[in-house]
């Protein structure tokens, strides 16, 4: 199905043109009917899938036809980064509109928070907010909401999981009761359910393979000790001609590490975490987004929302521990049915944890040996422990066996485990 079929504007439509989209994805064909037929809907499907579009045309058509002053649409967000990406894909869809549009965000910026008020109470057609920065402003009293048209939860997962369930309820007091609310979220959990029964008003349904992998990612795991990580990565990217590298880990402290590492390595790599103010955050990304930096090691802020096409390879530092966050971080790269490479780390506490992933996703994630340099592995048996989380000690010591892999029955490679 191609865009020119929704009818919409041609105010739109060239906008379209101009940014060479052409045919919708299957969450675009399937949602964007809806939204234009006023009705609420819930929608589920992953990472990279167009979900943004998927919103934010339909919208931008009806503001077009049906003109409109203050605020019209109000999109929630997990975080800074992705508001901030909403805002600027909105430049793009908007460049031949008369709508206007403001990202709204935390963060110490004395200037940005007067942008942002400004903008509030002017009365920008399209609000991307986070939710707590939001009631922030909605609590000095200059914010008026009455004439919301329309409310977006994007990564509405996401949110529930930061904890902004009751930030939402508290926003959704202040909007008109008669409105389109829309839920984007790339999981559908019992309290996803709860929230959409309290908001959503016989919300239809979309549902567009659910925590799964994009068909183009090339998985494929190591069992390593901890202290082989580091050379691990150090080892795989050596010599490789791969442009645009994420390496994903869960603490702070473990990706500034690595940073160093990659940079005293000779690597062109940069961290992108919580201690960097907003500003540090947006050259970085920036950087990366242009190809001036090859490699961006972070913590789980950027794994969901940020469109980056074109990313070679994601690294999994460590196993997420949620097993939607596999999904989404993963999900970096191919992206908008392009190709890429997914490699993840487990190390002898996180066997069950990268189980469960594999159960998520149906899948057996193949395990590569270590390079002999790197010596012994760990075993990967999900079954040897009821908890990923007991250690089952021991160190990596001498160099591996070497045997490399048995044949499975019916064929395809299987990484061959010791007996201890």
């Amino acid at each position: 199905m191609e865009f020119k079929d929704f009818n919409f504007t041609d105010e739109v439509f060239d906008g379209l043109t101009a940014m060479r989209f052409e045919k919708a994805t299957p969450v675009q064909q399937m949602t964007i009917p809806i939204i234009m037929k006023d009705k609420d809907l819930i929608a589920c499907a992953q990472t990279g899938t167009g979900k943004t579009a998927a919103y934010l045309l339909p919208v931008l058509d009806k503001i077009v036809r049906k003109g409109h002053k203050g605020i019209n649409t109000l999109v929630l967000v997990p975080t800074r980064e992705l508001a901030i990406q909403i805002d600027q894909q909105m430049e793009g869809f908007g460049y031949f509109l008369d709508v206007s549009s403001t990202a709204i965000y935390g963060g110490n910026d004395s200037g940005e928070w007067a942008r942002q008020k400004n903008a509030l109470i002017t009365g920008a057609d399209i609000v991307i907010a986070s939710p707590g920065r939001l009631i922030q402003h909605l609590t000095m009293g200059y914010v008026k909401m009455d004439q919301v048209q329309h409310l977006i939860l994007d990564e509405a997962d996401r949110m529930l999981d930061m904890g902004f369930v009751e930030d939402i309820k508290q926003i959704v007091s202040h909007l008109p009761k008669e409105r389109q609310t829309l839920m984007f979220s790339a999981t559908m959990p019992p309290k996803i359910r709860d929230l959409a029964r309290e908001i959503l008003k016989e919300p239809e349904e979309v549902s567009i393979s659910i925590s799964k992998p994009a068909e183009g990612i090339l998985q494929a795991a190591y069992m390593v000790y901890d202290t082989q990580k580091i050379p691990l990565v150090n080892s795989l990217l050596k010599g490789k001609e791969l442009s645009s590298i994420i390496v994903f880990s869960s603490t702070k402290l473990k990706v500034k590490e690595i940073t160093r590492s990659l940079v005293k390595n000779g690597f062109n790599a940069k961290d992108i975490h919580s201690d960097l103010d907003q500003s540090e955050r947006e050259n970085v990304l920036r950087e990366f987004k242009n190809r001036n930096l090859q490699i961006l090691v972070a913590t789980d802020i950027i794994a969901r929302g940020i469109d980056i096409e074109k990313i070679d390879l994601v690294i999994n530092f460590d196993v997420p521990r949620d097993a939607e966050d596999y999904v989404h971080r993963v999900g970096r790269t191919a992206r908008a049915k392009t190709e890429g490479v997914a490699l993840t780390f487990i190390n002898e506490k996180e066997v069950t944890d990268f189980h469960s992933i594999e159960k998520l996703i149906e899948k057996d994630i193949f395990k590569v040996p270590l390079p002999a340099e790197l010596g012994e592995a760990p075993e990967y048996n999900p079954g040897k422990f009821k908890s990923g989380r007991k250690k089952w000690g021991g160190k990596p010591k001498g160099k591996p066996k070497g045997k490399g892999f048995r044949k499975k029955p019916g064929g395809g490679d299987k990484p061959k485990t010791e007996s201890k």
